[in-house]
């Protein structure tokens, strides 16, 4: 077996290492310009990170969820429109969303139908065999999904609110999946929303949640269950257009939880993402739950259906010895971690500066390709990451040039 390689584009317009911020214009310039060459190297899917709203208006929220994050996470916010693009300018490379909210834009029907009318056109060539990747999540930052709605209705969802949205993205994920299956839906098909004390970490915060059921619901004891209205209230609906190309859409889950990857398989095939960062042995875990829980339409389960994150910091500068190299390329991931967690907790821990290089493959091309080989199995599937915090495209092209001609061949088997 090989492994396979993708390529994962963040537009995030934030200051890199040097202190410097691109226009817009630019950043955008910049994505193209490496996705087409990304096409070019022969990368497998071209995955396009998605965010919503400015980070730097959240700031002046009274919850705001990143307070130090300077710039913004991320200019993706119409994923459909930036794949047609990316379908325009490439030949080979699929498209995928890592990953596009669907509690925000709209909600699950929206994104639905958005998902079916962009399929709708990109199948119309019958000679199209290029895939639309859909990762789908509850979205990482909550600030982008408020203004749709997705906050605590009353005093027992606000108790309850940290299982709560998990729930309400799952009403959402059987709402999306069930609706891109060509369904007729409404909401009193969609499998109600019930907590319990297995919902919660620990026995406090269930108890504060029975506590708020008692006194807002006139309860006379505190009940073992409770059941939430649902999120999304709708009669029969059915999305159009209806007869696209099913085969051209890959469903990609962004979630941890055992229990959703089933419980979204038992309507389409669903994937799953995983981070670099996640432990070995969540990941084998996940790996055997998907063998017996994969959708049987989706053929049987292989690792490479787990698009794993790997940030690559591949130094082949020219006029630098190999130990140079390993030496430049650990101070720039040094400094773009530390750059990236000081925005993101307004901090620098060290201890989490060291496990994220440990996660991360860094050096020469043939130390990289040694990381990749020990860390590895053969037949998992890496999204790699080489614009993270580095705005200085052509080097990061070079990287990405020097990581698919040199780093790919060695560890598939080259000298």
């Amino acid at each position: 077996m090989r492994l396979r390689f993708d390529v994962f584009f963040s537009i995030s317009q934030t200051p890199d290492t040097s202190g410097r911020t691109p226009s817009e214009s630019e950043m955008f310039s910049n994505f193209f310009n490496q996705v087409e060459l990304a096409d070019e190297l022969g990368f497998g899917v071209g995955w396009v990170a998605q965010a919503h709203l400015s980070t730097e208006v959240q700031k002046r929220n009274s919850k705001p969820v990143v307070p130090h994050y300077p710039g913004e996470v991320g200019l993706c916010t119409d994923f459909f429109q930036v794949a047609k693009e990316m379908f325009a300018r490439t030949s080979h490379m699929d498209v995928g969303s890592a990953v596009m909210s669907i509690l925000a834009s709209g909600g699950p029907i929206a994104q639905a139908e958005r998902v079916g009318s962009f399929l709708a056109l990109h199948g119309l060539d019958p000679e199209e065999v290029r895939r639309l990747h859909i990762g789908f999540s509850a979205g990482r930052f909550e600030f982008m999904a408020r203004p749709y709605g997705i906050v605590p209705r009353d005093a027992v969802e606000e108790a309850a609110w940290p299982a709560l949205r998990g729930q309400i993205f799952a009403e959402a994920s059987e709402i999306f999946l069930r609706l891109l299956k060509g369904e007729v839906v409404s909401s009193d098909m969609i499998l109600p929303t019930v907590l319990n004390r297995d919902s919660f970490r620990s026995d406090e915060d269930w108890e504060r949640v029975q506590g708020a059921a008692i006194s807002e619901r006139g309860l006379g004891s505190a009940p073992d269950s409770i059941e939430f209205d649902c999120r999304y209230e709708f009669e029969e609906i059915k999305t159009i257009p209806q007869h696209w190309r099913r085969e051209l859409l890959n469903l990609v889950l962004g979630s941890h939880d055992p229990a959703l990857q089933v419980e979204v398989n038992k309507h389409l095939p669903v994937q799953v993402f995983n981070l670099s960062i996640t432990p070995p042995h969540i990941i084998e875990q996940t790996h055997q739950r998907m063998f017996e829980s994969y959708h049987p339409d989706g053929g049987a389960w292989h690792r490479s259906m787990m698009p794993r994150t790997i940030m690559v910091f591949v130094n082949d500068e020219e006029g630098l010895t190999p130990e140079q190299q390993d030496e430049a390329a650990m101070q720039e991931a040094r400094s773009a971690l530390e750059t990236y967690w000081k925005a993101l907790e307004g901090t620098i821990d060290p201890s989490k500066i060291e496990r994220a290089t440990d996660n991360a493959v860094i050096g020469n091309v043939r130390t990289v390709s040694r990381q990749i080989s020990e860390r590895f199995n053969s037949e998992d599937r890496l999204m790699c990451w080489f614009d993270f915090f580095n705005h200085d495209s052509e080097r990061v092209m070079r990287n990405m040039t020097a990581f698919m001609t040199k780093v790919a061949p060695r560890v598939n088997g080259g000298d």
